[in-house]
């Protein structure tokens, strides 16, 4: 009887195995040959002979597969061979092989559960690694790459179990997988909840109702197929020449052979976990897939390689064993071929493919059963299938018959199409399409598969879901009610390290992220500080507000409030000249410090003092703008904020200046300039003892032409921009009277003052010098009595020619300031003056020649250990009525290198004669970037200096 026709693709098949994708797309004529499906899944191990496609081989009688596969296929759009995201690749690979002599059809699925996929996942890995980052991949990524392989490997799974009706699961022991049946479970789960994108798919396929309804032809039925590796060991039969009966002395065989008693142990520990599982139940047609009642569906093959053996001696000794030809071998070999020739060269005593035992490997006459074949394990059920018997599955009381049909190969491929595109080819199609719709709802529920697979996961989130309360209580405990960001940090540091001490698995960085999400919260719910730092580094301590407005009052109990900052901070000011005293609070921002403070103490003292007032800003515009220096633009208030967080923190850094200056090039509004001249006070004339040499003067703001439309934001320093001046003077220079306003004896009548160190220190300056013969002996030109500095002579030059010089005589002192407004004067840099009485002993000169400390410590300390500091805030000169001036030109460096250096808005003033002159100092120091803040506790007070030379004196 001629066998019909079989179908173009099917023919293409029969050459060898392709790609599912090609076996559906290339069926095409008239095929009324009624197939059955037999999927092919599983694991292989690292050895040769545990391939899945082996078993095609066997089962067919044929070398299907190549023995050493040369290279796998390409993989399709999206597959691994692509580059791209890791997440977007399927190392899943559908095979098939259509056998026209059995009218089956072999579908085999190759995952990442075979060792050639596992190993190109790796790789790509591997290289994904080295192309993202140095370092390796994080924990959380690559355990969620393998996940999402799982769940691809599921939908492959899915699909086999839609359109075939035998499934054979493969092993590489002969131990079950409990992990089956999680993932059996997973996909009865999957299998439901796409059910009706599935049925949506195939409603147009020429297949039965039942198929339509149902989306499979039948409840699958589930075979499994174990090998041994060693676990159990098949003595072999006796050779020729050798005496059957030399095992007399062993026991009588029993009933079954041990590979069937492994056998029928292994079918009933299968059903047993499957049913306590719920996979299987009394009903087939509402399962996954079913298992014969009366027939066997577990196979064992014995004589696999066994574990340990070289791969290169089996190679050999098969080959040896090949080329080495019996008697009866000789006879036959010519007239053999084909299937027959296949099965005849597989008689060795390893076998590099499953191997199709003899019906005659147990004896009947032994009085054992004779184990049946791999073929005919399988053939029991094919012929269910063709014979259109179907699968009669369902146990209980009441059983239900299953659905059946066998469909023509034409009717098959239609419907395998359909679910093929929904399912594995239209992953990445457009979302609009019908097609695309259908996969997106599919890969939608593929997340049922979680809560079964990643049992890794789950156990990380119950895990890290405990570690969080801990890690709440750690951040939450000891905490004020409003703390700032640093305390935050710290805070939240505190806490990490708590759940990182509980928390494991892939979810730790999920949930890390989550606790500081939570933290967060928790702090900027009302529990927020306000960030903003004094001008004397002091935080505020109000919640976080807003600042009002131009003529908006303060109300607190907005949300947020609306407040002015406050560090609940007081201290002791006094006021431009000194005489009057008040508390003033905490200033944050530059005009309250230096200007609003002083401007009120003026109407009540020194108001009707005379003054030299400074240059400032002089607006052309009703609407002038800050100036911006583009070379180092400002940052924003936030960075400013992140420059005052960082600890630990000194002046240089808060200025954040550009390295010209540490470098000693300092680049400002006044060109370029060496140190030296900063200092001025090396020579001579700073000293006030010669007139005759004239130092190079830099050019000064007056000589410029100031702008009118921008004005300088914070106050001039060495680092700003050239011709430009702040709205008001953070410096005061105020005359409290005429010269003999101050007496000698009793220093200075002011307020504060620490007894004993209101006086001011002599200065003598030589006006001009004559021999004897010229002078008159005047009176006037020698000191009072008892006003002549004790320890200090006129400067009388004994020789041939006497000669006496005339000096005038001016007072200076150097005031201190603490916050408790205590008041003291220095007669040299940390020296504090000390007089019992009769006036001072020193003499000014050392302390004009050094650069005097901008800070120094009180000389009285409270009984914290916390060190109190006394600022530098006033300069007293007396000028006496004499030929001669006196220039003032004042530099302060707040800070280490490189703080910029501040002066006045008009650098050199010169004092008129005969005056008490006080020059007030500003209170704090702020340049364009931010404050520069008081010395720490570790940091060198010298650093914080005013600069020598402040005082010059030129004779006329």
């Amino acid at each position: 009887m001629p066998q019909p026709a079989a179908p173009p693709g099917a023919m293409a098949a029969a050459v060898g195995p392709v790609s599912l994708r090609e076996l559906l797309l290339g069926a095409g004529g008239a095929a009324d040959e009624e197939v059955c499906v037999v999927g092919i899944f599983g694991k292989t191990a690292l050895q040769l002979c545990s391939e899945k496609e082996a078993l095609v081989s066997t089962v067919c009688d044929r070398q299907v597969f190549p023995l050493f596969p040369q290279g796998h296929p390409e993989p399709e759009e999206g597959g691994p061979g692509l580059e791209g995201d890791l997440a977007t690749k399927d190392y899943n690979q559908l095979q098939a092989y259509y056998c026209q002599e059995s009218r089956v059809l072999y579908l085999v699925l190759t995952s990442i559960c075979d060792t050639p996929q596992l190993l190109r996942a790796c790789g790509d890995l591997a290289a994904a690694e080295s192309r993202e980052s140095p370092g390796p991949l994080p924990h959380a990524e690559a355990h969620e790459f393998w996940k999402h392989q799982e769940k691809l490997h599921c939908l492959s799974l899915l699909y086999l179990f839609s359109v075939c009706h035998i499934l054979l699961m493969v092993h590489p022991t002969c131990s079950f997988d409990i992990t089956y049946d999680r993932v059996f479970r997973a996909l009865d789960g999957l299998r439901q909840k796409v059910l009706p994108s599935l049925k949506a798919a195939i409603k147009d396929c020429p297949v039965g109702k039942d198929w339509k309804l149902n989306c499979r032809p039948c409840p699958p039925r589930l075979l499994f197929l174990f090998q041994l590796n060693g676990a159990l060991k098949v003595d072999p039969l006796p050779s020729r020449g050798q005496d059957p009966c030399g095992h007399l002395e062993k026991p009588p065989p029993k009933k079954h052979s041990p590979k069937r008693r492994l056998q029928h142990a292994l079918e009933d520990q299968i059903y047993r976990i499957f049913r306590k599982s719920r996979v299987l139940t009394n009903q087939s047609i509402n399962c996954l897939f079913t298992v014969p009642a009366n027939q066997a569906f577990v196979y064992i093959v014995a004589n696999g390689a066994q574990d340990g053996d070289d791969p290169v001696a089996m190679l050999l000794d098969q080959l040896r064993s090949n080329c080495t030809m019996r008697e009866t071998d000789s006879l036959l070999a010519p007239t053999l071929s084909g299937p027959r020739r296949y099965q005849m060269m597989r008689h060795g005593r390893q076998q590099l493919s499953f191997h199709a035992e003899s019906s005659s490997s147990s004896s009947s006459s032994s009085g054992q059963l004779v184990d049946f074949t791999l073929k005919e394990f399988l053939w029991q059920h094919v012929e269910l299938v063709l014979s259109k018997k179907g699968f009669d599955d369902s146990v209980g009381r009441n059983p239900q018959p299953s659905h059946f049909e066998l469909p023509t190969y034409q009717k098959w491929v239609a419907t395998a199409l359909k679910l093929y595109e929904v399912t594995i080819e239209a992953k990445d199609d457009d979302p609009t399409s019908p097609t695309g719709e259908l996969s997106a709802k599919i890969m939608s529920s593929i997340k049922v598969l979680e809560g079964y697979l990643d049992i890794d996961t789950k156990f990380s989130e119950n895990r890290c879901q405990k570690a969080l309360p801990m890690a709440h209580s750690a951040y939450q405990s000891n905490l004020p009610h409003n703390y700032t960001m640093t305390v935050h940090k710290n805070q939240l540091a505190q806490a990490l390290r708590v759940y990182s001490q509980h928390a494991r698995g892939p979810a730790f960085h999920k949930y890390a992220m989550q606790l500081n999400e939570d933290c967060y919260k928790f702090w900027s719910n009302g529990h927020q500080l306000c960030e903003e730092r004094s001008l004397t580094d002091q935080h505020c301590v109000h919640k976080f507000h807003l600042l009002p407005k131009a003529g908006e009052k303060p109300e607190a109990d907005r949300n947020p409030p609306v407040l002015y900052h406050n560090s609940r901070a007081r201290s002791t000011g006094a006021c431009n000249c000194g005489r009057k005293q008040a508390p003033r609070d905490d200033p944050f921002d530059i005009k309250a410090a230096n200007y609003d403070f002083y401007q009120l103490l003026e109407e009540k003292c020194c108001g009707k003092l005379e003054h030299i007032n400074f240059p400032i800003f002089q607006p052309s515009t009703p609407d002038p703008a800050p100036a911006r220096d583009e070379s180092s633009p400002a940052p924003p208030e936030g960075e400013i904020e992140k420059l005052k967080e960082k600890e630990p923190q000194t002046q240089g850094e808060s200025t954040g200046l550009s390295l010209a200056l540490s470098l000693g090039q300092s680049t400002g509004s006044l060109g370029t300039y060496p140190p030296d001249a900063q200092g001025g006070g090396d020579n001579a004339e700073g000293h006030g003892q010669s007139g005759d040499s004239k130092s190079e003067k830099r050019p000064s703001l007056v000589d410029r032409q100031a702008s009118t439309v921008e004005y300088l934001p914070g106050m001039l320093h060495s680092n700003c921009p050239k011709g430009l001046l702040p709205k008001f003077s953070s410096w005061s220079l105020v005359k409290l009277g005429p010269a003999k306003a101050y007496n000698f004896h009793t220093g200075l009548d002011q307020q504060g003052f620490i007894p004993g160190t209101n006086y001011l220190m002599p200065w003598d300056i030589v006006i001009r010098t004559r021999t004897e013969d010229e002078g008159d002996l005047d009176t006037n030109s020698w000191p009072a009595p008892n006003k002549a500095v004790p320890g200090k002579r006129s400067a009388v030059v004994m020789g041939r020619g006497r000669r006496r010089d005339d000096i005038a005589r001016a007072f200076v002192g150097f005031e201190y300031e603490d916050a408790r407004g205590r008041r003291f004067m220095c007669s040299g840099p940390d020296k504090v003056m000390k007089v019992m009485g009769g006036g001072p002993k020193e003499s000014a000169i050392k302390a004009l020649n050094s650069d005097m400390p901008l800070y120094i410590l009180s000389s009285t300390q409270g009984r914290g250990l916390k060190p109190h500091y006394a600022q530098f805030m006033r300069l007293f000169v007396v000028v006496p009525d004499a030929p001669l001036q006196i220039t003032l030109t004042p530099q302060v460096q707040p800070g280490p290198p490189p703080c910029p250096v501040f002066y006045p808005e008009k650098q050199e003033i010169t004092l008129p004669s005969d005056g008490l002159w006080v020059l007030r100092f500003p209170y704090a120091y702020v340049t364009e970037r931010g404050p520069c803040f008081p010395p720490k506790e570790s940091q060198q007070l010298m650093s914080y200096k005013v600069l020598r030379g402040i005082l010059k004196a030129i004779t006329q």
